[in-house]
């Protein structure tokens, strides 16, 4: 269904099994009127190449503010994040916008669409933002692959559920990144539609050798996964 990159081993992980994403000692706090509430409390990981890795937790445990740092959308208050060889930490924001744009791609609840744009436009965005040449085939081509060759003219209060996280992953897919970081991708969908989204996830990485790390509340969407961490209180307490 994808174009391939890199074909994966029987493990799911590529050969090489380097490491693309590495935190070490990570502590995130938000400030809550006059008291600082902790919200990571030393969290060390390391994910390969390749890999599907799951987050799994309570509300409040922590798993939606580790998977905002593994993409540069917030900042550990102390400790250390490599990305793909970058550190995260270092860069200015302006550096961290282009490492989201060329080596992350991004899959929400709420699809996050632009409602003003066709399924196809919305796809060009990434692509736009980049100056990649040729966006428009490229957007065309990747809707095609996840089954919606007959809706890119159609703009996403014209879409369902499923067609709109669909769109959503043809533009994480956009300029081709190795990290695709997801968070409640299935969260607003019924039962067979989160299957068949999972399903186009685990193509995804079969095919192209994509790394994917995502956050659920569902157990039916970790069984996906290559590795499921749990967490609760701001720690890992156990893996699967």
């Amino acid at each position: 269904m994808f174009n391939r990159r890199k074909p994966t081993d029987a493990s799911g992980l590529n050969e090489k099994s380097d490491v693309i994403v590495q935190l070490d000692d990570i502590y995130k706090s938000f400030i809550m009127g006059k008291e600082a509430v902790p919200a990571l409390r030393g969290v060390s990981l390391g994910i390969k190449r390749g890999e599907i890795l799951c987050l799994m937790g309570p509300s409040g445990s922590g798993k939606t503010t580790l998977l905002n740092i593994i993409g540069g959308l917030d900042t550990a208050s102390r400790g250390h994040v490599l990305v793909d060889g970058k550190n995260v930490v270092s860069l200015s924001e302006e550096k961290l916008a282009r490492l989201r744009l060329e080596k992350m791609g991004f899959i929400f609840q709420n699809f996050n669409l632009l409602s003003n744009f066709t399924a196809l436009e919305n796809v060009q965005v990434p692509m736009t933002l980049i100056g990649k040449r040729d966006s428009a085939t490229r957007a065309r081509d990747l809707l095609k692959q996840v089954g919606l060759g007959d809706r890119m003219t159609h703009y996403p209060s014209e879409l369902s559920g499923g067609q709109q996280q669909r769109v959503a992953i043809a533009r994480a897919l956009a300029n081709d990144p190795p990290l695709i970081v997801g968070d409640e991708m299935t969260g607003d969908l019924d039962t067979q539609t989160s299957y068949e989204v999972m399903q186009l996830i685990t193509d995804l990485n079969k095919e192209r050798g994509t790394t994917i790390v995502y956050v659920t509340h569902d157990p039916r969407m970790s069984k996906y996964a290559h590795r499921v961490l749990n967490m609760r209180d701001g720690k890992m307490v156990e893996e699967e």
